[in-house]
């Protein structure tokens, strides 16, 4: 939705905009109150993320002659353990932000945003992983049917940041500049009031959507050797996260001129890529990851009929 921008004032003093004619709203609360039940959108929307990420990680693993059962086991501890792990990392990487809150149950504050997209994906992956090997199924074809799923899952998730009025960018006059509120600007920040910015979460989701079908198209068109696709997918995501960094302003540690996520961006981002290159074409000693039931079905063999009472 767009709005137009109208002339504020903070503490009785006017200030110049810029002349911006049209702006992206944000929310005025990261909170839907509906009578005696207030709904925390951020949750919300991290509610829809995983739902989205299930119902399409579901519809491919059954095509692939899985089943549902497997694909819920998965969910209920890649969720759990992508949620733990996914706020570990922003404690432990913007401990000065969680400390803003001011409250012993600051760290837990999930709801107020500050979830670590790396943390999640590598402790839920790892949960996953340990559900998928304890069941006998292939961890690597699990990899690759759930790599479109989380990538639109992340999608989604950037919703929350808007509701949350977090995620944005630098100054920008552009008609699609987002609306922010001062309170939420950096702390020490001078912007002119009536700025908007760049809304990098709009920028994430259409790129997250975007790849989503980028990596539909390319498994139905060639054949990955598991798990090439989730290795794709990894070198998308961290390719396009890399230029958001670029044009985010919050608080972030820095090294050599740049944020602490787009230095992770360029490491994975090679690891990955480097990895898929060896794996899908280079590598020669590759044989498909058959599920384990499978392979001891095969060595053991069909058991012999015998008819009764003709046993010795």
């Amino acid at each position: 939705m767009l709005a137009a921008q109208e002339p504020g004032n903070v503490a009785g003093q006017t200030t110049t905009i810029s002349p911006v004619l049209l702006s992206i709203p944000s929310p005025s609360n990261g909170t839907l109150d509906l009578g005696p039940v207030v709904l925390h959108m951020y949750g919300l929307m991290l509610l829809l993320a995983i739902a989205a990420c299930i119902g399409l990680t579901g519809v491919r693993w059954v095509r692939r002659g899985g089943d549902w059962d497997l694909i819920f086991r998965v969910a209920v501890w890649g969720v759990a353990f992508g949620i733990v792990g996914a706020r570990a990392y922003h404690v432990i990487t913007s401990w000065d932000e969680v400390q803003q809150i001011d409250e012993w149950w600051a760290p837990l504050a999930v709801w107020k945003g500050g979830l670590g997209v790396w943390g999640g994906i590598l402790f839920g992956c790892i949960a996953g992983a340990v559900v998928v090997r304890r069941s006998g199924e292939s961890v690597t074809r699990m990899m690759d049917a759930v790599a479109p799923g989380l990538l639109l899952a992340q999608g989604i998730g950037r919703l929350g940041n808007w509701w949350n009025q977090e995620l944005y960018g630098k100054p920008t006059d552009l008609p699609w500049g987002l609306e922010i509120e001062p309170t939420h600007w950096p702390v020490g920040s001078d912007f002119e009031l009536g700025t908007t910015f760049h809304p990098t979460f709009l920028y994430e989701l259409i790129y997250d959507f975007t790849m989503v079908g980028v990596l539909l198209l390319l498994d139905r068109r060639f054949r990955f050797r598991p798990p090439a696709l989730f290795a794709l997918y990894v070198s998308l995501y961290t390719f396009g996260r890399f230029f958001e960094e670029l044009l985010r302003i919050d608080p972030s540690h820095e090294f050599g001129g740049l944020r602490l996520n787009a230095w992770v961006s360029i490491v994975v981002f090679v690891l990955s890529t480097a990895f898929f290159i060896w794996w899908q074409f280079i590598h020669k000693g590759w044989a498909e990851d058959e599920p384990r039931r499978r392979r001891q079905q095969e060595v053991e063999g069909p058991a012999m009929a015998m008819p009764r009472g003709r046993a010795r």
